[in-house]
């Protein structure tokens, strides 16, 4: 298969960590991103000593629209030539009922989950249209198919995620760009620590019982559906744990 390049948001931990390995062991270019310096340096000296994969790393913060606008300004020569944005980079934080939610928690979540897709693919999109050609994979969520208790602002801005990807794939499918969503239900990452703000005990309570998804399993999708055939587009695909029926319906032993 050819090379391409591949742009992954939030590629520091969980999925976007393992989507970046997956497309590096299958020989592809990777330009990673997120806001932890150390862990970019990191994994780029892993996927170059594991992988012999090209890697350029891109420190920034995806809810600032001024450092997307940098960071994807400072492309240069065959790096600006991205065939896949990952768009993957997103959180939840807290689990309250609305009329007692966290301001600032619904804050990080619209900026990071909506603003910061709309911010990269504002920016990359016009790249691929000049091409006529490129692949757009948004990082959904089963939360973004239904609601469940206490998830009101983070379900909110998946659900924002669904329907920017369906107007996005809209608009661009008289350039021939994809636009694919991956929507993860139950997955055993730093999503659950991150929600609940460091307690480690109520992050591992959430996957007792059962076996959830992990990083990898997101990365197979991810990767599957950008290696289909030119004619072939996956819009949307949704990946449960066999234990998971719906948002909040586990079989647990």
């Amino acid at each position: 298969m050819m090379k391409k390049t591949i742009l992954v948001t939030g590629a520091t931990s969980g999925f976007g960590r393992a989507i970046a390995r997956k497309f590096a062991a299958n020989g592809n270019k990777l330009i990673i991103t997120g806001r932890r310096q150390n862990l970019l340096e990191e994994l780029a000296v892993e996927l170059k000593t594991i992988y012999g994969a090209e890697v350029l790393t891109l420190c920034f913060d995806v809810r600032k629209l001024a450092e997307v606008e940098a960071a994807v300004a400072s492309l240069e020569g065959p790096w600006r030539e991205i065939d896949v944005l990952v768009n993957n980079a997103g959180l939840a934080v807290g689990m309250n009922p609305v009329h007692e939610g966290i301001t600032d928690d619904w804050e990080r979540m619209i900026d990071t989950n909506v603003k910061g897709l709309l911010y990269m693919t504002r920016m990359v999109a016009p790249i691929m249209v000049a091409r006529r050609q490129g692949h757009i994979i948004n990082i959904g969520s089963v939360a973004g198919k239904e609601v469940y208790p206490m998830g009101n602002v983070y379900c909110g801005t998946k659900f924002a995620v669904d329907a920017i990807t369906k107007g996005t794939r809209i608009d661009l499918v008289s350039h021939n760009i994809k636009v694919t969503q991956v929507a993860p239900g139950a997955a055993n990452t730093e999503f659950s620590v991150v929600r609940f703000k460091g307690d480690q005990e109520r992050a591992e309570n959430v996957y007792k019982g059962f076996a959830p998804l992990q990083a990898e399993d997101i990365a197979d999708a991810v990767y599957y559906v950008s290696s289909l055939p030119a004619h072939v587009s996956v819009n949307d695909m949704v990946l449960m744990p066999t234990a998971q029926a719906s948002a909040v319906n586990f079989y647990k032993t």
